[in-house]
């Protein structure tokens, strides 16, 4: 993980991690669970649980939450790695868009996203603690941990992005994948994108892609992309 400022180190593990430990109170007793995740266009982790689960059924009790994402996995000590602990409120949203989203991140949740007893919960964010490494731990506020510009164009376009981009620039993504991030596989798509970067994913491997400067519209975000792949082809 990168020096630099810890919100957004915090945002980036965030965004990059699809998967995190729930922890809720089951009636006085913690209760820790793996969920999927997806970061919204801000950084708002969203969930798609259903009520039958035991972590569902605490948050109906008591909707006060912490998420851990965990991006330690590449380092010899974790400890030495850098994780991300995420305090706030699961609140039940029913929100196509972000169901979209989620789905998108994480194909599999497709066969099941429809039942009944699926619920879809934004995460209203307090406060973050990021532990980057040995003496560098910081409290992040959610004013700094979120991303606070505008992504409401870039949010309707999305979708549409996504699509052209899969179906028209397959070799492109492949080339972010590979070329950019050292990634092996011929494989890779793209399932979500924001102001400040994209997400691949091929089979159960994920990859993020960084952006040197936020994007706003689909021009500027078009704009990035064909530079990263020329990037990519060199």
């Amino acid at each position: 993980m990168p020096d630099g400022d810890p919100a957004r180190i915090g945002r980036q593990l965030l965004r990059r991690e699809q998967r995190a430990a729930l922890a809720t109170n089951m009636r006085g007793a913690p209760y820790a669970s793996l969920v999927l995740v997806t970061a919204d266009l801000d950084g708002s982790p969203s969930l798609l649980l259903s009520d039958l689960a035991q972590h569902s059924r605490n948050i109906a009790f008591d909707p006060r939450v912490s998420l851990l994402f965990d991006g330690t996995g590449s380092y010899a000590d974790p400890l030495t790695g850098p994780r991300l602990t995420v305090v706030g409120q699961a609140r039940a949203v029913d929100d196509r868009r972000l169901l979209a989203r989620f789905i998108a991140h994480h194909p599999s949740s497709a066969g099941y996203s429809g039942f009944a007893d699926f619920r879809l919960y934004r995460i209203v964010v307090a406060h973050g603690h990021l532990i980057a490494g040995f003496g560098r731990i910081h409290w992040i506020e959610a004013g700094d941990l979120l991303f606070a510009p505008d992504s409401t164009v870039l949010a309707a376009a999305e979708a549409d992005i996504l699509r052209h981009t899969n179906e028209d620039h397959a070799d492109a993504i492949v080339g972010y994948a590979c070329t950019l991030l050292g990634r092996a596989g011929s494989d890779w798509r793209m399932t979500g994108i924001d102001a400040e970067g994209a997400d691949l994913r091929s089979g159960g491997e994920t990859a993020r892609l960084d952006f040197a400067a936020p994007v706003f519209t689909p021009e500027a975000a078009r704009t990035v992309l064909v530079e990263l792949a020329k990037r990519a082809r060199r």
